[in-house]
């Protein structure tokens, strides 16, 4: 028998230990490939290159500093802009607190001129503009709740109460649109009419949340953001521009420290892996006290009893991860455009190379003990032991 064809049998005495061993490690490393993805989704750089829309919003908080809506004009006025649409966040629930949605007031032929790739039939898109209670809702969100076109929809204001402090809005269903190539189903937007809002609302009036600026040459947007920072620098509403993806990123984080979540877990998962599988070693190393010493008996180096340990550990640690990172892959291939407006889903050669890295150094640390006791070891004290 090959020395490997040796080490492969010998992690093969207890099959089903070293089995469920080796999927703990694939679970523990498919975790790694997915979570350093979406964390990185998060907190990776963001490049303005190629962005054929930009997002301009408060510099410091959209909450206590929201953008007047005279922004978005003197936004149009620029070169290289081919348009521009304000929106804001109206938040509010749905018949209760277990049913929502993003509700968005916008201005209705701004907004759909700016994101010209949703489709709204155009008799659709002109009641809506004419209709200062109306609201247009994805064909996904009006499937889910069972919605028709002429229906009213009650909201549940929870940021922005009416004039009369009534926190119950209520919309007039005038049209649907797709999305096209999303799969965001329940969670698409659902727009109301900015004008309405504005004028029914008790506070901020005049204001709004975000402006959407679509670019005409996708390469000058590194350079136009900066003109827009640059624009409102020293007024009394400074801005931050950035592209739409690094925007909902943003968003997202203003639920938690994505990057920090990311590590805790990892963290935890990686502490469990370690005491479980060196559990195993120690275990599978006593079981074998024996046999390794008669390969010492039959002329077998302390140095080579040592690494035939030692690559055990590392064949089980290494071999899961690759099989793990193998399967995280598979799976953000499946989950890409449900993310994609978050950044782009990859798993980076980083990750990659960051990952098996780990796993070779859990397979040396959990394998380095058991390893040493084996070069140690008395070859008369075990034979003795072993009658």
């Amino acid at each position: 028998m090959s020395y490997f064809g040796f080490l492969f049998a010998n992690l093969g005495r207890k099959k089903v230990r070293t089995w469920l061993t080796f999927l703990s490690i694939v679970v523990c490393f498919l975790l790694f490939g997915l979570l350093r993805t979406v964390g990185g989704m998060f907190s990776g750089p963001v490049s303005l290159a190629g962005a054929d829309r930009l997002v301009v919003s408060p510099k410091y908080s959209m909450v206590t500093d929201p953008l007047p809506v005279s922004h978005t004009n003197a936004l149009r006025a620029l070169a290289g802009v081919d348009g521009a649409a304000h929106a804001d966040w109206f938040g509010g629930n749905y018949l209760d607190f277990g049913l929502a949605f993003p509700t968005i007031p916008v201005k209705p032929r701004e907004y759909f001129n700016v994101y010209s790739e949703f489709r709204i039939a155009e008799d659709e898109l002109e009641t809506f503009e004419n209709t200062r209670t109306g609201a247009v809702a994805s064909r996904g969100t009006a499937e889910r709740f069972g919605w028709q076109i002429g229906d009213t929809i009650p909201i549940v204001g929870n940021i922005y109460p009416k004039e009369d402090g009534s926190l119950l809005w209520e919309f007039e269903l005038v049209g649907l649109y797709d999305r096209p190539n999303s799969t965001a189903g329940n969670f698409e937007d659902f727009y109301i009419h900015y004008d309405y809002f504005d004028e029914a609302r008790q506070h901020s009036k005049g204001m709004v949340g975000w402006i959407m600026v679509k670019v005409e040459n996708p390469d000058e947007a590194a350079l136009l953001a900066s003109e827009i920072d640059a624009l409102f620098a020293n007024s009394g509403n400074p801005t931050r521009t950035m592209t739409e993806n690094e925007y909902n990123a943003q968003f997202a984080k203003q639920l938690g420290d994505i990057g920090m979540v990311v590590n805790m877990i990892l963290t935890a998962v990686f502490f469990s892996i370690l005491l479980l599988v060196a559990n195993t070693m120690i275990q599978s190393f006593r079981e074998r006290l024996g046999d390794l010493g008669v390969l010492k008996a039959l002329g077998f180096s302390d140095g080579r009893v040592a690494r035939m340990v030692l690559y055990e550990s590392l064949v089980l640690n290494v071999g899961g991860a690759a099989v793990g990172i193998g399967l995280s892959y598979a799976l953000l291939i499946g989950v890409e455009p449900m993310l994609a407006n978050f950044g782009a889903v990859e798993l980076t050669s980083a990750n990659l190379i960051a990952g098996l890295t780990i796993a070779a150094l859990l397979g040396l640390l959990v394998g380095a003990i058991p390893a040493i006791r084996a070069a140690s070891l008395p070859i008369v004290d075990v034979l003795r032991a072993r009658g």
